[in-house]
């Protein structure tokens, strides 16, 4: 593993363990030319996912961007990084098993969503809000009279 600090090609791997879904090894690293640390997951890859966009252009699956659109939804939420990796790890596993290897946009969406109902619901209405293209305020309000008052997270 290359160290993103100087670049050095010979790091050491000071500590190994499993995250708490036992679905990602965490590996602490060490650079013994500038003596930086830094830390390396490393996760079982089933099958090559390919993400089938509305244009019907695919593109390689990249959780990173799972991860980037929960942090946005949960943007000073009381939840924590931890949670996010555990619903990632979910999502991708759940993809990996469906036995597809093209998977839709929509498909990603809602499973977002889903752990989002069950987490938030500010971050749950927030996602929505650009995953279903809200225009006006009215749209807004349709969608939250659709949930019909679950009060979960808010």
């Amino acid at each position: 593993m290359r160290c993103p600090f100087c670049g050095n090609g010979d790091t050491q791997v000071k500590d190994s363990r499993p995250t708490e879904d036992n679905a990602t090894i965490r590996r602490r690293r060490y650079c013994p030319s500038c003596s930086s640390r830094f830390t390396t997951f490393e996760r079982v890859q089933l099958r090559e996912l390919l993400v089938v966009k509305k244009d019907n252009e695919k593109v390689p699956f990249d959780r990173d961007k799972v991860v980037r659109s929960l942090k946005i939804a949960l943007r000073k939420r009381p939840v924590d990084q931890d949670r996010i990796e555990l619903i990632v790890n979910g999502i991708q596993r759940r993809l990996e098993t469906l036995g597809e290897s093209e998977i839709p946009t929509k498909v990603i969406g809602e499973m977002i969503m889903d752990n989002l109902l069950d987490l938030d619901m500010v971050a749950y209405v927030r996602f929505a809000s650009v995953y279903k293209n809200f225009r006006e305020a009215s749209d807004f309000e349709d969608f939250i009279g659709e949930l019909g008052g679950d009060e979960n997270g808010a």
